[in-house]
């Protein structure tokens, strides 16, 4: 795949989803990893998503679940090809969208956060292909429809990957698996049977790992594609990613939808960033807000940032090798008082420092799992304060906008404001692709020939979890039992002679 190419997103909906089957279940079945994401009615309270006990986050995430809805679900199979120079994947991405059968809660801002972002309500109530949710009805275990689908995914036994994906795989639970299951340690041994190749959350391994400035969805993906441009450009010894997509032709390209993956820009001038966009990737006034939201913008910043870091870092051990050489010959008092006059620049120093990570410092505060007061302008040019203690967007954490920007001048923005474009990149299916990508890139980074997955072997069955320091780890302890409903459905999935019913919660 070149740098700037675009990225085929087959749309699946209720018209075409039998004739799609079988291209899915191949696709499952041939990749090396699959990369998931979903766009839901809503998430409920936000401060009870982020309890400072992880079962009380469990609770509240459960309930969502059983009164909200997946709305669309988006799945990149990224299939390695041995026979290709370097680490080339063959990209297949799906967009579903989907209509609950049942009844269910939307939430106002959510509905406004993805009309913004593009999505198609009339489309959804028209062709949206139905699912019920909970245990089993009637003939839900066979035929060809959401929940066979999702066991056709788990008979593949890949990887699978997602982007703060707890939130993502209890919906996915409830509405294409199983009924959830009261308590967390008993929905964690279900789960690390449902995927025995392992679990791997990019917002984590962005955080942990890679160890970017931000972590969100847009940010971690345009980050991983600029570096691995500059490999490519550079070229570096060493793998670089590389992608190829298939040629859709006949009446499958009628489902292709062509989502743009342009290269970054460079831009030169004032840096006129709206920093709630920067640290956490929304903002309230959304495609109002006269700052800029270009994710590209905000990188070359962070980056500019971090040189500038570098350079006084550099400078300072430079003046202090040169005093020291001085000092050498200097009385007991000369020395103390440049001692004093190294601890002020250090001093002065820092207070830099604090003002030019303000975006960073703002994205531990948000997920420190208390209210934050964060600023923003309005319409009006005035300063409003936000207070939102989940910084996650109306969808949940891993939207961002498509990086739209007003219009701009070298000394800043002019009289007149364009309304910014909102419904750009951003949709279930091309941010599964964006969160595999960033998988795929960090797989090629931290590649080790020992490990049984090509790199990121610390990140697997990690998920993370806002305003904690460790994640919640995918591992069935040796106190917790599968649930009746999953023990059951693992019969379904795989035959009851592999199935081991350890003793099984309700």
């Amino acid at each position: 795949m070149s740098q700037s190419a675009v990225v085929p997103v087959i749309d699946v909906q209720n018209d075409n989803f039998k004739e799609l089957w079988p291209s899915m279940v191949l696709a499952f079945k041939t990749s090396s990893f699959i990369a998931l994401d979903t766009e839901l009615s809503g998430l409920g309270a936000r401060k009870a998503l982020l309890a400072e006990s992880v079962e009380d986050r469990y609770k509240a995430i459960c309930h969502a679940a059983r009164t909200r809805s997946v709305l669309s679900l988006g799945m990149a199979c990224y299939k390695k090809l041995s026979d290709k120079a370097d680490s080339t994947y063959l990209v297949q991405v799906y967009n579903l969208t989907l209509l609950c059968s049942e009844e269910y809660i939307i939430e106002p801002q959510s509905v406004q956060f993805l009309v913004q972002h593009g999505f198609d309500f009339n489309k959804q109530y028209a062709q949206g292909v139905p699912y019920n949710k909970g245990n089993d009805k009637g003939g839900d275990a066979h035929g060809v429809n959401m929940r066979t689908l999702f066991v056709e995914l788990l008979r593949a036994n890949k990887p699978l990957v997602v982007h703060n994906g707890l939130i993502d795989m209890v919906f996915l639970y409830q509405c294409f698996y199983a009924h959830l299951p009261e308590r967390l340690g008993t929905f964690i041994a279900d789960l690390s049977q449902m995927f025995p190749a392992g679990i791997y959350d990019t917002k984590y391994a962005t955080e942990y790992e890679l160890r970017f400035t931000a972590s969100y969805l847009e940010y971690a993906y345009k980050k991983c594609k600029l570096d691995n441009a500059r490999s490519i450009e550079a070229g570096k010894d060493g793998p670089c990613l590389l992608l190829e997509f298939c040629n859709y032709t006949g009446r499958l390209q009628s489902y292709v939808d062509y989502r743009p993956c342009l290269d970054s820009q460079s831009h030169d001038g004032t840096l006129n960033i709206c920093i709630q966009f920067s640290a956490y990737g929304w903002c309230p006034n959304g495609s109002q807000c006269p700052m800029s939201h270009d994710t590209d913008l905000i990188i070359q910043q962070d980056e500019k940032t971090k040189e500038d870091k570098k350079k006084k870092r550099k400078r300072r051990k430079k003046q202090k090798a040169a005093r020291e050489a001085e000092e050498d010959g200097l009385p007991g008092e000369k020395r103390a008082h440049l001692e004093d006059m190294d601890q002020e620049q250090e001093d002065r120093d820092a207070v830099v420092t604090t003002c030019e990570t303000t975006a960073t410092a703002s994205v531990h505060q948000q997920t420190s799992g208390e209210v934050t007061k964060v600023t923003c302008v309005n319409d009006s040019g005035s300063i409003e304060g936000t207070e939102n203690g989940s910084g996650v967007p109306p969808a949940q954490d891993s939207a961002t906008d498509d990086g739209g920007n007003a219009q701009q001048t070298s000394k800043g923005f002019t009289g007149t404001r364009e309304r910014k474009v909102e419904g750009g990149t951003h949709r279930a299916g091309f941010d599964a692709f964006m969160t595999g990508y960033i998988f795929a890139f960090a797989s090629v980074l931290k590649s080790d020939e020992s490990a049984a997955l090509a790199g990121l072997c610390g990140c697997v069955n990690k998920l993370y979890l806002s305003g904690k320091s460790v994640p919640l780890h995918v591992v069935k302890s040796t106190f917790s039992r599968s649930s009746k409903a999953h023990v059951h459905k693992m019969e379904q999935v795989w035959g009851k002679s592999t199935v081991k019913a350890d003793g099984a919660d309700a």
